[in-house]
């Protein structure tokens, strides 16, 4: 407490900036007991209380001073590396700035020229895809020409294999069915001869030789025609035909017949018919070869009454009348027939009601003879049939 008051003291005594540093030597040198002031001129008593108390108070504005000098360069320091940092980074971003527009520079360039480099790829492409697309279509049209050529070529074969197996099955379409004519008049004149037709004679199908009495009074040459429209020059070659082999009349069997033509007719010296009238057809004309026949043989008939027979048989009278019977004849033939067919849905019906009736009967016997073991057997009915019927029956009673 003491020094500290002498310190006091000290300080009043000398204020003065001159003689700071001399206290602060002083306060150095603790040998010294008194100090002349060598402005002022005045002598200090020292002691060890008041150098000890001076020497924390200097040390104390020392330290104070050294930390506000060490704040201000630690202020300037920060100041000058912030601003070494700002001038570092400034410089950085003009570089980079200089870099990037640089950059940006060789991009733009980059890109120009890539444009440009995909402008003659595109134009490049263009061009292959047209040179492409012409060879393509070059190519295309000789190779649509090709196949249209083995189209027709191919559709062409299959027509002519189409119309040669058409031939072959109408061909033999036709074999059958003149073999199956030929059957039927075999069968309905089987007095009569049927002879190959000679060679040359292509109108020609069969030939048959009309046998009266035992002996040949004529024949005729048939033609059949299974077609789907008629020809009139049939009939002038089919005369021809028969002229070559004298036979005595022709005739045309045809699923197709004139317009004017209903069930047969004689035109041009040819008798025409369908296959569904020309037996009778063959009835007609062969009567009319053996009655002309007759009448030769007969002398008590003269060349003009032969005539006049032979004219009235090749009239369309004669014809109207014998279509006339035909058609009675077809009209009575329906008749039976539709009878027929009534008849036996009739007869049908009642062999259903019977065999229904019978069945049921018999079922019911069955059951019945389950229940009652003592009745009666009928006659004429089978009793293992009758266990069967009852173990496999399911139908209803009357």
């Amino acid at each position: 407490m003491g020094s500290t008051q002498n310190a006091s003291k000290y300080r009043q005594r000398c204020q003065t900036s001159a003689c700071k540093p001399l206290v602060t030597s002083v306060l150095c040198d603790t040998q010294m007991n008194s100090i002349v002031c060598p402005h002022c001129n005045k002598t200090v008593e020292l002691s060890e209380a008041l150098v000890h108390g001076l020497r924390e108070e200097v040390l104390k504005e020392q330290e104070e001073k050294h930390k506000l000098e060490l704040e201000k360069a630690k202020k300037e320091a920060q100041l000058l590396a912030e601003k070494e940092v700002k001038e570092k980074v400034e410089k950085q971003l003009e570089s980079s700035k200089v870099a990037n527009e640089k950059l940006e520079e060789q991009i733009e360039k980059l890109k120009k020229e890539q444009e440009e480099a995909e402008k003659k790829l595109k134009e490049e492409e263009l061009k292959i895809r047209s040179e492409a697309k012409k060879e393509a279509e070059e190519r295309s049209k000789f190779e649509v020409l090709e196949l249209k050529k083995r189209l027709e070529d191919t559709q062409k074969s299959l027509e002519d294999a189409k119309r040669k197996a058409e031939q072959k099955s109408q061909q033999l379409q036709g074999e059958i069915l003149e073999l199956d004519f030929e059957n039927q008049l075999k069968a309905t004149f089987p007095d009569d001869e049927f002879i190959p037709v000679p060679k040359g004679v292509e109108g020609g199908d069969i030939w048959q030789k009309v046998i009266y009495k035992g002996a040949a009074v004529g024949s005729i040459l048939w033609e059949l025609k299974r077609t789907k429209a008629w020809s009139k020059g049939w009939t002038v070659k089919l005369k021809n035909d028969a002229a070559r082999i004298s036979a005595s009349q022709s005739v045309i069997v045809s699923s197709v017949l004139p317009d004017e033509i209903k069930n047969f007719a004689r035109i041009d010296g040819v008798w025409i018919t369908t296959y569904e009238h020309a037996i009778s057809v063959c009835r007609y004309v062969r009567f009319l070869i053996t009655t002309v026949a007759s009448l030769k043989s007969s002398t008590s008939k003269t060349e003009e009454e032969w005539g006049k027979v032979r004219d009235y048989m090749l009239s369309d009278s004669f014809v109207h009348r014998m279509q006339a019977h035909y058609d009675v004849i077809k009209a009575l033939k329906d008749i039976l027939d539709a009878e027929r067919r009534s008849t036996q849905l009739r007869w049908k019906r009642q062999e259903d009601q019977i065999l229904k009736l019978d069945n049921n009967t018999t079922s019911f016997y069955g059951e019945l003879k389950a229940i009652v073991k003592e009745l009666p057997e009928l006659e004429g009915l089978n009793s293992t049939l009758l266990t069967q019927d009852n173990e496999s029956s399911d139908t209803p009673l009357l």
